[in-house]
């Protein structure tokens, strides 16, 4: 991590993901990138459904291959990006036949190595394999739900799953919050896990920062007035009155309510649930 001296009161905490010695280029492939509308929380009527979203600073989409369905060519590592649309380090490979594609970079790769999608590929760092040829305990990321739909499940930065389980016609996979699910196990997995482990340390350390990133201010509930928020109103500082606990400003209750649908497609596939215990990062 990259700190800063307290030259003022924001820098004082401030922190950075280092970049340098793990970046090798500062241009993005010009032929994977194109403009892209941000929606900062609109919907097609331009009403706002996800709060606190909103300006930031101008970004350029890169073209991300999740799917990985060029098989059996093997590929060559050639440059570790930036990609401002994501968390991890974004890696621009050359397979064999000439095509260039940018992947979600993994943790510990350098330029010049090389990968492979393949069924029964060895287990290095980088490889594609299915999920029925993985051994138990091998870290994973970039995981199918459904077989050639496209990575949908561990994909941020310094995440990994682990195997622990292969029966059935599925692979039992331990989830970065310790939830236990099946995933069919003829979908695909990339061995290793996800670079730029240091994200999840970074420290904003001031309100601009934040507003570069696209994110607004979050105002308390109690600071607003009782028509826009049920913890709103009265004179000075108030609690929250004769109430369960905290609640949304749409008036439903805001902690220890589960949300999750009782009836979801995919409650079959969970094993066990998340700890809830566990420390969230």
């Amino acid at each position: 991590m990259k700190k800063y001296k307290p030259t003022t009161p924001s820098r004082r905490h401030m922190s950075t993901v280092t970049y340098r010695g793990v970046l090798t280029t500062s241009k993005p492939e010009k032929s994977l990138t194109k403009g892209r509308k941000r929606h900062v929380g609109r919907n097609s009527a331009g009403r706002i459904t996800v709060r606190h979203k909103g300006g930031g600073h101008k970004r350029l989409y890169r073209t991300i291959d999740f799917k990985y369905d060029k098989i059996d060519i093997p590929a060559k590592f050639q440059s570790i990006e930036y990609d401002p649309n994501r968390s991890a380090f974004i890696a621009l490979v050359a397979y064999n036949d000439g095509e260039k594609r940018y992947v979600v970079a993994p943790k510990g790769i350098e330029v010049g190595d090389s990968f492979i999608v393949s069924a029964d590929a060895p287990i290095k760092v980088g490889n594609r394999i299915l999920m029925k040829n993985i051994p138990v305990g091998t870290f994973v990321y970039n995981i199918e739900i459904k077989p050639m739909s496209g990575s949908k499940i561990a994909r941020g930065a310094g995440v990994f799953a682990q195997v622990i389980a292969n029966s059935d016609g599925y692979t039992h996979i331990k989830m970065p919050s310790s939830e236990v699910r099946k995933v069919p196990d003829m979908g695909w997995a990339s061995i290793g896990e996800v670079s730029n482990d240091e994200h999840k340390l970074r420290v904003i350390g001031k309100a601009g920062r934040s507003r570069w990133l696209g994110i607004r201010p979050t105002v308390r509930g109690s600071a607003m007035n009782p028509v826009d928020h049920r913890h709103g109103g009265g004179e000075g500082r108030q609690g929250i009155g004769l109430r369960r606990g905290p609640m949304t400003p749409w008036g439903k209750q805001a902690l220890g309510v589960k949300t999750r649908k009782p009836k979801k497609y995919s409650n079959v596939f969970i094993v066990s649930r998340r700890n809830k215990k566990k420390r969230r990062k």
